[in-house]
């Protein structure tokens, strides 16, 4: 964990929102999958891990299709924690920031965009968690984290439509609110 993020404070920001989103203004009370949810968040703050994934030559792979790719290409749990990227990254993007998606297909940023605006991101990303909740792992609390990869498989949209909901929540803060996120895309 980097010490100059602050994680606990930020957490607990996220979760409070999420929380709210997901029990009071969607019906949905599910705490593991809402801490899932927070967790991602609260990962996803530092774009180191938004573009966690490396290739073989240490490459950082930010395209969804290069992502799928170099999924396939690994075993076991190293598969299976790509998957669950893909799954993460996709969710991320889909629900948090829908409108950079848009925007990174129409750059012209090379070959691999171009792929990517055929690429159907929740789709994918609802088939990456099935995967990552099939492959077996001697990680702790894996069977836990595989019930809600499952579920965030099963109710992919939902979790799309609840992460936006966070992000529009937090945009209603005041100005002198503790907590303004700015994320560069």
């Amino acid at each position: 964990m980097d010490s100059n993020v602050p994680r606990l404070p930020l957490r607990n920001f996220f979760a409070g929102i999420a929380e709210y989103a997901f029990e009071t203004r969607l019906g949905v009370a599910d705490p593991p999958l809402i801490d899932y949810l927070v967790e991602l968040l609260t990962r996803f703050v530092r774009s180191d891990a938004v573009y966690g994934v490396r290739d073989l030559q240490g490459r950082r792979l930010g395209m969804l299709a290069d992502l799928l790719i170099e999924a396939e290409s690994r075993v076991g749990d190293a598969r299976r924690q790509v998957h669950r990227h893909i799954g993460d990254f996709t969710l991320f993007w889909a629900g948090v920031y829908p409108e950079a998606l848009a925007r990174l297909r129409s750059q012209g940023r090379g070959a691999h965009v171009r792929g990517d605006h055929f690429v159907d991101y929740c789709e994918h990303g609802k088939r990456s968690y099935r995967i990552a909740s099939q492959i077996p792992t001697e990680q702790k609390n894996a069977e836990a984290e595989n019930e809600v990869l499952e579920r965030i498989s099963d109710d992919f949209e939902l979790c799309v439509y609840g992460l936006g909901e966070i992000r529009r929540e937090w945009e209603r803060r005041e100005p002198g609110d503790k907590w303004r996120l700015v994320v560069v895309v």
